[in-house]
This record gives C-alpha cells, sequence and structure tokens, in this order.
C-alpha cells in the first residue's frame, strides 16, 4: 500500500494549502478518496495517472470535499477517456454532479456509476479478489462516512523444497497453494503447514474524515495498519470542535489507542494553527505512533 496526500487543510483552500484529497494505491489499484479543490491540479503535480483511476470515494457533501469532482469529470472528458468511472458517495451526489454537467452541456463520453449512499451502518461497497471496501459511518453536521479498505488474505506461498523433500507431486501444488493437505507418492498425507509458508498479513487503511469524537467506529478499525483521522482542532479549542462536529488531536488520539491501530496519521487542520507540529505533540501524550499528513508526502506500508 502507498497513501499520498495531495490535500489535508480544511475549509478555504490557499496558496499553499489545499483542501482533502488522497490517493491509496492498494493491490493494483489507484483510488481517490475526497476530491476537494484543486485535486487535480495537484494529481499533475504529484504524477498521479489519470486514467489509473477508477474509483472516486467522496465522504461527505461538503465543498472541501467534493467540490474538485466536477472540473476533474470535466477533465477525463478533455482527455479522451474511454474508462468507466465509479462515484461512491452521499446519496444527492449524482444529482448534484449532473446538474452541472447538463447545464453546462457537458455529458461525458465514457461511462460513469454513482454508488450512493445513505445507510447508517457499514456497508461493504466494492470488492474484487484481492480488496474490499466498507463505509464508516461519522458524525458530523451532514451524512458522512470514512471508508475501511481492507487487502485479502493471500493464497499461502509454496515451499517447492519442502515439497520435493516429502517427495509430493507436481500435480498437486495448486491445491497445496490453495491450503489443501495431499498425499505424497508414497500414500502419506502430508499437513499443509509442512510445505507452505504463511502469506504476508493483510493490510488495511481506515480513512476517517469529518466526525465528532466517535468511539462506535473502534470495533471496525480494530487493528488497522494505518488510520488517518481528521484533528481539525487543538484539545484548547475543544469548544469549536464540540461545537462544528469536528475533533482535536487528542481525541483523535484515544480512538487510535482504543483501537489498537499501528499508526495515525493526523491532517485535516484548522488554518488558525501555523505550528502542526504541537497537532503531534498532543496526540502522542496519549498514543505513540503518530504522523502528520502534509501536501504531497507519502506513507508506505
Amino acid at each position: 500500500m502507498k497513501l499520498t496526500i495531495l490535500g489535508c487543510h480544511s475549509a478555504t483552500p490557499t496558496a499553499s494549502t489545499h483542501p482533502t484529497a488522497q490517493i491509496l494505491e492498494i493491490k493494483g489499484h489507484l483510488f481517490l478518496i475526497d476530491c476537494g479543490e484543486g485535486t487535480q491540479m495537484q494529481l499533475r503535480k504529484y504524477r498521479v495517472k489519470f486514467s489509473r483511476i477508477r474509483h472516486i470515494f467522496i465522504s461527505h457533501l461538503h465543498g472541501d470535499h467534493f467540490f474538485g469532482l466536477p472540473g476533474l469529470i470535466s477533465t477525463f472528458l478533455l482527455l479522451g477517456r474511454e474508462a468507466e468511472l465509479h462515484i461512491y458517495g452521499p446519496k444527492g451526489i449524482k444529482q448534484s454532479i449532473l446538474l452541472l454537467l447538463k447545464l453546462g452541456k457537458a455529458y461525458t463520453n465514457y461511462p460513469l456509476y454513482f454508488h450512493e449512499l445513505e445507510e447508517t451502518t457499514p456497508q461493504l461497497i466494492y470488492e474484487d479478489d484481492k480488496v474490499t471496501v466498507e463505509t464508516i459511518p461519522l458524525k458530523h453536521r451532514v451524512y458522512t462516512n470514512g471508508f475501511l479498505f481492507k487487502e485479502k488474505l493471500e493464497d499461502r506461498k509454496l515451499n517447492v523444497d519442502a515439497a520435493r523433500e516429502l517427495n509430493i507431486d507436481l500435480s498437486y501444488y495448486n491445491k497445496i497453494k490453495q491450503g489443501f493437505d495431499v498425499e505424497n507418492r508414497d500414500g502419506k498425507l502430508i499437513s499443509n503447514k509442512d510445505i507452505t509458508f504463511d502469506p504476508p498479513a493483510p493490510k488495511s487503511y481506515a480513512y476517517c474524515s469529518d466526525t465528532e469524537y466517535n468511539p462506535e467506529m473502534v470495533p471496525q478499525i480494530e487493528g488497522a495498519t494505518f488510520l488517518y483521522h481528521e484533528s481539525t482542532f487543538l484539545d484548547e479549542h475543544y469548544h469549536l470542535a464540540e461545537k462544528t462536529k469536528h475533533s482535536t488531536a487528542k481525541e483523535a488520539a484515544v480512538i487510535a489507542r482504543k483501537a489498537n491501530v499501528g499508526t495515525l496519521i493526523l491532517g485535516h487542520y484548522s488554518g488558525r494553527y501555523g505550528k502542526l507540529e504541537l497537532f503531534r505533540k498532543e496526540a502522542q501524550e496519549v498514543f505513540d505512533n503518530v504522523e502528520l499528513a502534509e501536501d504531497g508526502k507519502s506513507f508506505q506500508f
């Protein structure tokens, strides 16, 4: 997995800060997560191939999380895109995007599919043979979801040397990789664990955008490899977080500790703060392994 932060600041863009957008590379996919203003400029800046984006996940319909989407869809059209594009987001996203395209007489010449969300419990919204994506219900001023991206467990790895030593026929090798016990040429049943290596542990990424402190998500994101959790405010402005249904860095760290995640990434900072390092310092009072999202920064895991 590789996560690239295209933007990680709240509210309006500035000359040096961009609203929320991320690219997650996972098992051959290039998923775009949220699409604030200027996302396509950031995609160009960090040399992300537009053609590889087939799925876009929008957490909620606040401008700093989806105002970049109409422009990106139009750019795909101008670039002669033919591949289908799937957009997952709250109910109403289809109407808003198609109305803008209609008024500008800019209909797409590629398949555009909307998957509108309105459930308030976790839902499986994407699955293939390598990856699943689930919604994480959040608590904000409007209907909002985070997203949990999970690798599927790979097949076990064949230990060829052990298989040869135990006199197992080549015809059984595929069955062995699928986890079966097999008989060797002498008719003896060989345990699968004696002729295979364990596959790597599946990794997962939990993306929790705008939300108030919400411990209800903890069971779902338990043990996530990385957790991105908004931290719009520091604890000294807790009253603002409570009023606007956002979180503080300290609250994000409490969620990370309760869920026993590997690494916490903070983001969605309010523009009132000059030093982002203050967010890390506050969170590390509760949870040790803390990273700061920054525009253009990548995390490999």
